[in-house]
């Protein structure tokens, strides 16, 4: 798939969050990659597991009183990997959606936790 596409992809998941949750998000930047750095998979110990997205941030809850004049938060979606897991481009988009709704869950202050909870209850 194309970078293009792909990241055509990734805006209509945005498109597709739940409207209370679109309305609020302020000063985030989401961008797409190729694939996780070798160094990145390391620090968050991932020997041999893969990564389809990253949020880089202070998560809404955690933010103090005297948060702002900040750099904006960043989600990362990458590619590669997300292709590599997929059979179909149907999948591939199945994937971004729970990917980017995962990250977006994180700017909102839900851990890994809650959030698989969350996504275990959908299935």
């Amino acid at each position: 798939m194309t970078r293009t596409a792909f990241e055509q992809l990734v805006q209509h998941a945005l498109r597709r969050l739940p409207r209370r949750f679109k309305n609020r998000i302020r000063n985030i930047e989401i961008e797409v990659e190729d694939a996780p750095a070798k160094e990145l998979m390391e620090d968050m110990g991932i020997e041999n597991g893969t990564l389809f997205g990253l949020y880089q941030g202070v998560p809404l809850t955690q933010r103090e009183w005297n948060y702002g004049n900040m750099l904006p938060d960043r989600i990362v979606i990458y590619q590669r990997p997300i292709e590599q897991a997929s059979r179909s481009n149907d999948e591939i988009e199945e994937i971004v959606l729970e990917t980017v709704m995962h990250e977006v869950g994180h700017y909102f202050g839900f851990s890994d936790e809650e959030l698989h909870d969350i996504e275990n209850e959908k299935s």
